[in-house]
């Protein structure tokens, strides 16, 4: 799968940063720490795991 794994690490952040400050949820900036970190595969399961819809990242340009 092509997608986008700068914008989907950011957003994965984004998400999990968001849950630790707002929601107090602790384990949260570990996992946040995990999408700064991860792979492209890692990226992808982390989001599937929590829901997102990967079509939104999905990288139509083509390579040259």
């Amino acid at each position: 799968m092509n997608v986008d794994s700068e914008r989907l690490r950011m957003d994965l952040i984004n998400y999990f940063e968001g849950a630790y400050f707002v929601g107090g949820i602790g384990y949260a900036i570990l996992d946040a720490d995990k999408a700064r970190y991860a792979r492209e595969e890692e990226l992808i399961r982390l989001a599937e795991f929590i829901g997102i819809d990967l079509n939104n990242y999905i990288n139509y340009k083509k390579s040259r």
